[in-house]
């Protein structure tokens, strides 16, 4: 089974768009633009790093880089079978798996990183990672601090990181040494994360889940704030909201997925840094980041063992390997699925998927090829662009 998981602050880097840029993938940019009232091109391809280490900007774009990576590889038909962001992460899961529409997602990240930023300004904090030290043991150090530190982050065995007051950090850093660990490295960050420093942020955060919708995800996200699998929209606006001052369960969320099944880790987005927690977590699992577009081919190389070119195609049939096809929407609309369209149903050749805008006058989605649908890509009431895919099947 796959798990996507998707990056947050930290994973971003200056110009991270430019392979990119002549993709079809990179569609999406003027849309979310246009949503966000801002130049996300420019957050992509001109940001220097330090105008992306501002909340505001690195959620944004460390979203959307995202958002191109899974478009990319969803047009070679790659599904997962569960997913996980960590921290920012968890809205492009949500995206990703059509919790939340792209419209909202867009809108909502703006929202949370310009909420988060101002909590940032209001109260300045820090983040330090602890190297080789147990959970329980840089929980203990926090409190031994006598002040405001917070284990923010179970990552991986061995790497605990932890925020607060930068003169209460200290003490905290400190008290962990004497508890065995090892390193301490300050993080390049602006503020206090998955602490109580965020707490004025939450009201923000809640009006705009409140204006989102929220539906059932297509497969199970496993959240930060439990690391538990969840699969009902209505629970999900209270598990960001707490999110946003409670510690990241990586380390947890991770294995969990492992126990669900979970064999490979693919990490959609900027960097490696969930990649390589993956490695010291589930060290047997296979592992790949997909940041660039030469990367979609070496993921296909790792589940298909093809090395076929396949990024940059645009018509109504893609060929992935000798069995499996996918089907990509003839015009751009909103997709309203057949009622047969289910995963396990069979298709002829000219089989109906679904239609592009109203059953009545909208464009018909039909297969070129027969086979039995393995999963679908696009749900009902989704605005899709030409080509983008709609559903994969075995021939």
């Amino acid at each position: 089974m796959l798990a996507f998981t998707f990056p947050g602050q930290g994973s971003q880097k200056p110009g991270m768009g430019r392979p990119w840029v002549d993709q079809p993938s990179w569609e999406v940019i003027a849309e979310a633009s246009e949503i966000a009232g801002r130049d996300v091109a420019h957050l992509l391809l001109d940001a220097d790093a330090d105008e992306l280490k501002y909340p505001r900007n690195t959620q944004l774009s460390t979203f959307m880089l995202s958002m191109i990576v899974l478009d990319a590889v969803e047009r070679v038909g790659v599904t997962p079978g569960v997913c996980a962001g960590h921290s920012l992460g968890e809205y492009t899961a949500l995206t990703a798996t059509g919790a939340l529409s792209f419209e909202d997602g867009v809108r909502v990240v703006t929202l949370r990183g310009e909420a988060m930023q101002d909590a940032a300004d209001q109260k300045p904090g820090a983040m330090t990672a602890l190297l080789g030290i147990e959970d329980d043991d840089a929980d203990a150090a926090c409190r031994r601090s006598d002040g405001d530190a917070w284990v923010a982050n179970y990552n991986a065995p061995g790497q605990v990181v932890i925020a607060g007051d930068p003169a209460a950090l200290a003490r905290a850093v400190e008290a962990a040494k004497e508890l065995g660990a090892k390193r301490a490295v300050p993080l390049p960050v602006g503020g206090a994360f998955h602490t109580p420093y965020m707490a004025s942020a939450r009201d923000r955060l809640r009006e705009a889940l409140a204006a989102a919708t929220l539906l059932d995800p297509d497969v199970a996200v496993f959240a930060n704030i439990d690391a538990r699998p969840h699969v009902m929209a209505n629970e999900w606006a209270s598990l960001l909201s707490a999110q946003l001052v409670s510690p990241v369960r990586w380390r947890q969320s991770v294995q969990h997925m492992a126990d669900a099944g979970a064999t490979t880790f693919i990490e959609l987005g900027p960097g490696s840094v969930l990649t390589g927690l993956a490695k010291r977590i589930v060290p047997d699992a296979r592992t790949v980041s997909v940041g660039s577009p030469e990367d979609v081919d070496r993921l296909l190389e790792l589940i298909n063992g093809t090395t076929a070119p396949l990024l940059g195609r645009n018509h109504e049939g893609e060929h992935l390997s000798m069995s499996v096809r996918m089907v990509v929407s003839p015009a751009a609309g909103v997709f309203q699925p057949d009622h047969r369209a289910r995963p396990g149903a069979k298709l002829t050749v000219g089989g109906l998927l679904g239609h592009i805008g109203n059953i009545d006058d909208g464009v018909e989605v039909r297969s070129s090829f027969a086979g039995e649908i393995s999963g679908m890509l696009a749900v009902g009431g989704e605005r899709v662009t030409a080509g983008q895919p709609i559903a994969w099947l075995h021939s």
